[in-house]
C-alpha cells in the first residue's frame, strides 16, 4: 500500500471475522456500493459491487483463490486488480484495505485505474 496517499481517510468496516470466508460484506455509499470480500487465506480484498459486464452483484459471487465470479454470467474477476480473466475483458474498480489487530479498513480512494464498464 505504500502507492497510496497518506492522508488517505480509512473506514473501519468490522472485523474479518465479520466477513464470511469464501464470501463478502457490502459497504453501502452512493457512488456505488463496495463488496469486501474474504478468501479460503483470510485474505480481503475489496471491488466495486458491480460488474463489468452487465452490473451483476459481484458480493453475490463465488470466491475460489484469489478471484470471485459474477453470478449473473460467470465473468471470473481477479480480487487483486479487478480485472477480468480471460477470454472476458474489462475491470472493476478496486480499494485499498489495511488490517490493524482483527479490524479491517477501507479507503473510499480507487486504487486502480478502472472505469468499471465494457459495454
Amino acid at each position: 500500500m505504500s502507492d497510496i496517499a497518506e492522508n488517505v481517510a480509512w473506514i473501519e468496516v468490522g472485523k474479518i471475522d465479520d466477513i464470511p470466508q469464501l464470501g463478502s460484506r457490502v459497504v453501502k455509499r452512493a457512488e456505488g456500493d463496495i463488496a469486501v470480500f474474504r478468501n479460503s487465506e483470510n485474505e480481503i480484498f475489496a471491488l466495486l459491487n458491480r460488474c463489468p459486464h452487465r452490473g451483476g452483484p459481484l458480493s453475490e459471487g463465488i470466491v475460489y483463490g484469489k478471484t470471485v465470479t459474477c453470478p449473473m454470467h460467470n465473468w471470473c474477476l481477479g480480487l487483486r486488480n479487478g480485472e477480468a480473466i480471460a477470454p472476458d475483458e474489462g475491470c472493476a474498480p478496486t480499494y485499498p484495505i489495511k488490517i490493524e489487530g482483527e479490524k479491517v479498513f477501507l479507503s473510499l480512494q480507487q486504487s486502480n485505474e478502472c472505469d468499471g464498464w465494457t459495454d
